[in-house]
């Protein structure tokens, strides 16, 4: 049995939790699973796509509040905890300790102006370019953060989906 069909025939709460580690909006799940049965992989990738640029702002922040700040190692053991240090491991490993003060001071700075933690993709990134991503968006009015904020977001579902995808083979 593919992927695909393991998907589908899943129980829809086993389902739902899986995809609640992807994105923890339950909107974003929700609309993922609606669309079942699909017939091939990047129909699910697109439901996952279509479902995190139709998330409201409201629904985004609920989905931030299951990110760590960046730089900081998730805990526990959960599905969610462990992507979130895989997609952090070439930041951890790349920064000198000013390089981690830096990020740190960054992460207040920037909760103190829009009120969340820093989020971005994160996946393959040194810690070097995290902390000049932070600093050119803090220049961001709110709207524009938004949308960003919005956008790193959907990619970081796309990722953890293909993740659950991976591990249905």
């Amino acid at each position: 049995m593919d992927a695909v069909e393991v998907f589908n025939r899943l129980p829809a709460a086993r389902l739902e939790a899986q995809l609640r580690a992807c994105c923890a909006a339950p909107g974003w799940g929700a609309a993922v699973l609606a669309k079942r049965p699909y017939r091939e992989r990047l129909e699910i990738i697109d439901a996952g796509d279509a479902a995190a640029r139709a998330l409201s702002w409201d629904e985004v922040r609920v989905a931030l509040s299951a990110h760590p700040r960046i730089g900081e190692r998730a805990s526990g053991d959960s599905a969610e905890a462990s992507w979130s240090r895989q997609e952090q491991a070439a930041a951890a490993r790349s920064a000198d300790e000013l390089t981690k003060a830096a990020l740190a001071d960054a992460n207040r700075t920037y909760e103190s102006r829009f009120g969340q933690v820093f989020l971005i993709f994160a996946n393959g990134r040194t810690q070097e370019e995290i902390l000049a991503e932070a600093r050119e968006r803090l220049a961001n009015d709110e709207d524009t953060e938004r949308v960003i904020v919005a956008d790193e977001l959907r990619k970081i579902a796309l990722l953890r989906l293909e993740r659950v995808l991976d591990a249905l083979r």
